[in-house]
């Protein structure tokens, strides 16, 4: 099976190369222009879908305000916005994400959520948040993004600099399916497509080791299957970590 999965991989890996030399002449940034509108239509009915796993995630976020009473949260790759509606009234939202083009559709989601406060939108990737200062938010969160930065290890280091101590992040991640399963097949043969249509989205990390790994004093981790999305992103985590 292993030799199947790897001359299908190959196979796909060749059709992908018309994509692969666009992004080498630079021509791919028109793609990353309109990624923000597909990633803005298709957050409804994510959203939709995962409604009840959302809200189960978010539920105790309230728990880490500050002792001053106040809630400062860091979204990294924050995209369009969708998960302000789960965040509790009068919390101040800092966004960040390193495509400027999501700004639009962000203000939009801004607009229909008038019970946050917002910061300022720093355009910056999260292995590298220079912009935001130590110990400075109480919670961070994550969803649908460690698929896709270069360095996930990296990036938690970040989420641990940034977060004050006994402060959480929060995450939501589609994640590799067990070995024996034909997802796990198929998401390995289709990787090589998947990371151009998907802006560098991987599926086929296992996510969940790095985050055990990352050093947090507390990790309250779930497996779960996402409810009517693609089989190709059905195996989930869901959770958060204490600093």
């Amino acid at each position: 099976m292993k030799c199947v999965m790897t001359v299908c991989r190959l196979l796909c890996l060749a059709l992908t190369l018309p994509l692969y030399l666009l992004k080498i002449f630079g021509l791919f940034r028109v793609y990353k222009r309109l990624f923000p509108l597909l990633a803005y239509n298709i957050t409804f009915t994510y959203n939709d879908r995962m409604h009840d796993m959302k809200r189960e995630l978010f539920r105790n976020v309230s728990k880490f305000i500050n002792t001053d009473g106040t809630l400062r949260l860091l979204e990294i790759g924050c995209g369009s916005g969708a998960n302000f509606s789960f965040y509790p009234d009068g919390c101040t939202v800092i966004c960040t994400d390193p495509n400027p083009h999501f700004e639009r559709y962000l203000r939009l989601s801004m607009e229909a959520n008038a019970h946050l406060t917002y910061g300022e939108f720093i355009v910056v990737a999260g292995e590298d948040m220079e912009g935001v200062r130590d110990e400075s938010v109480d919670v961070v969160v994550c969803t649908l993004v460690l698929c896709s930065v270069n360095n996930v290890q990296r990036v938690l280091q970040e989420v641990r600099r940034v977060l004050r101590a006994g402060g959480a992040f929060y995450f939501m991640e589609h994640v590799v399916a067990d070995s024996s399963s034909w997802t796990y097949f198929f998401q390995h043969v289709l990787q090589p497509l998947w990371f151009y249509l998907g802006d560098g989205c991987m599926i086929t990390r296992a996510t969940w080791t790095d985050l055990e790994r990352a050093g947090f004093s507390e990790l309250h981790l779930r497996h779960i299957d996402a409810p009517q999305v693609t089989s190709m992103i059905r195996p989930h985590i869901m959770g958060y970590s204490v600093k």
